[in-house]
């Protein structure tokens, strides 16, 4: 028996009176080919379908090439100088690391999507705000993103309806995410990586042989209610979707290669690379090129007009492929959200095919709006809400990392509907948000760390209230290794690693899958009342 077996409800195996499992050793060829698509949006991630090191690397490198991350370094450098904007920026590359470390080995060890590590958190309905915050905070992404190449080729051409342009680049993003992690987002990007430095290189090199070559943006001085560096740092605060983004690739990666995942692809290593890197060119593009910072400060559409203005064609070119690489992550990852949602919300199981045009139309839709008038303080209040998820998810791992091994309980038949730390996470987010819209300089630069240091201190003070239904025959505890197992599920007729299956007590304790309990309300009714009518003794209990 395996570690797994002391994460199982019942402890032994099950009554003769339920029926046998159908157990298999190999993998379901028909999951395998949902999963070239699919991805196990809504399954544990089994060990054989991992990436490898190099095409996890490339996927979530996508990351790297957003224009985004030019404007915010040369917007924080303007406001604080370069000196703090730097410092800023390299103490959030190293606290980002090392807490992405920890989150991306939680993830590669557990297989769980953002949706079903918060499944554990908050309960089985308190984690419907997890996939509904990340999938319109992706969203939101992808319209601030696409529109950078819709307005960059407007004004290349010299003219057009901006919303055919929106239409283009939207229809031509869509089919990028129809297929999956490791079977075409990890080699578009690995193709187009090369392509963005070079761009970069020749982008610094054009200007600095155009202009005098500077990277100093002096301190305004600006009422920030604390340190310039502080405040810097608390701005890259307001991104932390990332680390959401970071759980869901790093489910991919392989246990061999944790140590380089979390160093590397989704560490230290990436964090200065990205802020700092590239955050350094848009500071020299700031420093060095006249009109890039106006009366009314710096936009995102000023870098894209420096970048056009210094390589013309060659700048278009830059700017569609960096922004292609980043809208692939936000795009993929915002159907996958959207597909967990509802198949708990609405209890429907459509394909991500269907997710990612609805995905590619809500981008649309939104563009179509007067989106800038709202979108900065939209992702101001979402980022309010993943600072305090990223707080209670470290907690939670940190609190929980002797107890629940390397499978946390997260199938719907075993958890509460709500736990406290589901009120938590509302209560101190609506702190974080009332903050930023009532205290002005102080919010803006302390809102974030308040946010994450309550978040994680309300977490510690409830976690022991027990989120697990207690019900027998667990499937986990009826096989020698519940990773390597497969169990057949009587509803969709498909075999999924035994760590995700359960006894389904509403059709005579027959094996199913998180997929279909998560989509059966008969499924959770049943296993709600046979955990009340279930003594199982706690450990204590038993000694």
């Amino acid at each position: 028996m395996t570690e797994l077996a002391s994460d199982a409800s019942a402890g032994k195996p099950a009554p003769a009176a339920i029926p046998p499992l159908d157990i298999s050793f190999v993998d379901d060829p028909r999951v395998q080919k949902e999963a070239a698509a699919e991805d196990y949006s809504v399954h544990v991630m089994p060990r054989t379908w991992r990436s490898g090191r190099t095409s996890l690397l490339m996927a979530f490198g996508s990351m790297f090439s957003a224009m985004f991350w030019l404007y915010v370094a040369a917007t924080v450098a303007a406001v604080a100088g370069t000196v703090n904007a730097v410092i800023g920026i390299v103490l959030t590359g190293l606290t980002k690391g090392a807490m992405n470390f920890v989150l991306s080995r939680y993830a590669s060890r557990s297989g769980l999507t953002v949706a079903l590590l918060s499944r554990r958190i908050f309960g089985y309905a308190g984690s419907i705000l997890a996939p509904l915050i990340f999938a319109a905070t992706a969203l939101y992404y992808g319209v601030f993103e696409g529109s950078i190449v819709a307005v960059a080729l407007q004004s290349f051409v010299g003219g057009g309806d901006i919303r055919l342009w929106y239409l283009l680049v939207v229809a031509y993003s869509v089919p990028l995410i129809l297929g999956g992690v490791r079977t075409w987002l990890d080699k578009l990007n690995g193709v187009l990586l090369p392509f963005y430095v070079a761009g970069l290189i020749a982008l610094v090199a054009v200007a600095s042989s155009s202009h005098p070559a500077s990277i100093a943006l002096p301190d305004m001085h600006t009422d920030l209610a604390g340190p310039g560096w502080l405040w810097a740092f608390s701005v890259y605060m307001g991104v932390y979707i990332l680390m959401m983004y970071t759980v869901d690739f790093a489910r991919f990666g392989k246990a061999k290669d944790e140590t380089f995942h979390g160093i590397v692809t989704f560490g230290p290593v990436f964090y200065l690379l990205t802020y700092l890197g590239t955050g350094l060119v848009g500071i020299f593009l700031t420093a060095t090129i006249p009109g890039v910072l106006g009366t009314a400060g710096i936009t995102e559409t000023g870098i894209v007009e420096a970048v056009i203005g210094t390589l013309g064609l060659a700048g278009l070119l830059l700017i569609v492929i960096s922004q292609t690489r980043i809208n692939s992550a936000n795009l993929y990852l915002a159907s996958t959200n959207l597909e967990a949602l509802t198949s708990r919300v609405f209890r429907v199981r459509l394909p991500r095919i269907v997710w990612a045009v609805v995905a590619g139309v809500l981008v649309y839709a939104l563009m179509l709006t007067d989106v800038l008038s709202y979108l900065l303080r939209a992702l101001s209040w979402q980022g309010v809400f993943v600072v305090a998820w990223v707080a209670i998810a470290l907690t939670h791992i940190a609190l929980h990392r002797r107890t629940e091994g390397a499978a946390p309980e997260f199938r719907p038949g075993r958890l509460r509907r709500v736990t406290p730390a589901a009120a938590v996470w509302v209560v101190v987010s609506l702190i974080g948000i009332l903050l930023v819209e009532l205290t002005g300089p102080f919010g803006a630069t302390w809102s974030a760390p308040i946010t994450f240091i309550l978040s994680a201190a309300g977490y510690a003070l409830v976690y022991r209230f027990d989120a697990l239904l207690h019900r027998p025959s667990d499937p986990r505890a009826e096989v020698a290794d519940a990773w390597e197992a497969r169990i057949r599920c009587h509803v969709c007729d498909r075999s999924y690693t035994a760590v995700e299956m359960d006894r389904d007590p509403s059709a005579g304790h027959e094996a199913i899958c998180a997929g279909c309990a998560t989509a059966s309300p008969s499924f959770y009714r049943a296993a709600r009342i046979e955990a009340a009518s279930t003594h199982i003794p706690t450990p204590q209990q038993a000694v």
